[in-house]
């Protein structure tokens, strides 16, 4: 018997990460990438370069290829059924991806599921804004006249591209020159963020890693710590059971990150849906058993689940975002003399302004600590910190 090959869509530094946890496994992976300076293509070895919105291109890729994932979730909902017509397997399939795909979907989905959501509807210009602003008004959750509203895209949106937050129906004109749908959803006033990841494999194994807190800087996420501090077991465990029941309900296959708020009364919203390797599951590849990224292997080929229990009390993840500081090899010197149990994860990009190009990972007993230690080590990467 030959060992699988993988065929991954995006050449992304999820992909970069997910093909080293393959490694281990003798698992082979086929890329497709935008150019062969992407993550993940500078390190696997079978690379397709090409434009994933064309069928003819991914037909041709998913050539060898005993099954097709994914680092992003751009990919056209129509091309992954024709790759499903074909006999391909797509995992997750594209009745369950179009959820992470399309905020709307994803909305309507979760609505007929029963899934707690910030209050929401799709809306049409600048005038329906406001009044979906003066709904929430009538039902008692908005003050005033109910601004500010979140508006999203419905699709392509991500760390914070795609999503505004208007004060006024005068400010809410931008995301309709997009020419797509826009969705208005309320400004929900929680206590903090959070997430639960899940892994679920076809034939329906499924695991849950402890629910992090994400903390988000100009949205974009700067800190991931696990698990969530202070959080209740009943919440953290209602939290894990409620992404348990949506990639079920969804039959999503791989893993699926369910971004939450937490709000003061004690209750968890979801905000968003991702269904691949995510940013919040980074701490993962040095805090858990089997990290985010072997089980999304393990998933997607439909081999048993790896133990996503923590290896330590706490880990937290910090981004590593570019700044004016080129040279990151220079402060490693520092960095792995300082702490040397710091564990280093960079993607092999160019350095630019806020561009995420690697994230650290630190763990031990003492919360404080541990978190001082991540945020140094990203600070000192970036160039912010110089001692």
């Amino acid at each position: 018997m030959t060992f699988p090959v993988v065929g991954m869509v995006g050449g992304g530094q999820l992909a970069r990460m997910t093909h080293e946890a393959g490694i281990p496994l003798g698992i082979r992976f086929k890329l497709l990438s935008d150019t062969p300076q992407d993550s993940a293509a500078q390190v696997v070895s079978d690379v397709v370069i090409g434009d994933y919105r064309d069928l003819d291109t991914l037909r041709d890729f998913a050539r060898g290829c005993d099954v097709i994932t994914f680092d992003h979730e751009h990919v056209p909902t129509e091309h992954l059924r024709a790759l499903e017509a074909d006999g391909i397997p797509v995992r997750p399939g594209p009745d369950a991806l179009v959820h992470a795909q399309d905020k709307g979907v994803m909305r309507a989905r979760l609505d007929e599921l029963g899934v707690p959501c910030p209050r929401h509807r799709i809306v049409k210009d600048p005038a329906d804004v406001a009044a979906f602003a003066a709904e929430g008004v009538a039902n008692g959750d908005a003050e005033s006249d109910g601004f500010p509203v979140v508006l999203k895209t419905v699709r392509g949106g991500y760390d914070g591209k795609g999503v505004w937050v208007v004060r006024s129906a005068e400010q809410a004109a931008e995301p309709f020159r997009a020419g797509v749908p826009v969705l208005a959803e309320e400004m929900v006033g929680f206590v903090r963020e959070l997430a639960a990841n899940v892994v679920r494999s076809p034939h329906g194994q499924a695991v849950a890693y402890p629910v992090v807190e994400s903390r988000q800087v100009d949205g974009v996420c700067d800190t991931v710590i696990a698990p969530a501090p202070g959080l209740s077991e009943d919440l953290a465990g209602r939290a894990q059971e409620l992404a348990l029941r949506v990639a079920k309900e969804l039959d999503v296959v791989g893993h699926l990150a369910v971004e939450l708020f937490e709000t003061a009364d004690g209750r968890v919203l979801v905000n968003e849906l991702a269904m691949r390797p995510h940013n919040s599951g980074h701490w993962s590849q040095d805090g858990a058993i089997t990290s985010q990224f072997a089980n999304h292997v393990r998933a997607v080929l439909d081999l048993p689940l790896g133990d996503p229990r923590p290896r330590a009390k706490w880990t937290v993840m910090a981004n590593v975002l570019g700044g004016d500081y080129p040279d990151m090899y220079a402060a490693y010197l520092h960095c792995m003399a300082r702490d040397p149990q710091l564990k280093i994860h960079m993607y092999g990009k160019d350095v630019k302004p806020g561009r995420k190009v690697g994230h650290v990972n630190t763990y031990g007993d003492d919360l404080d600590d541990v978190l001082e230690r991540a945020r140094h080590a990203a600070g000192y990467l970036r160039g912010t910190i110089t001692e």
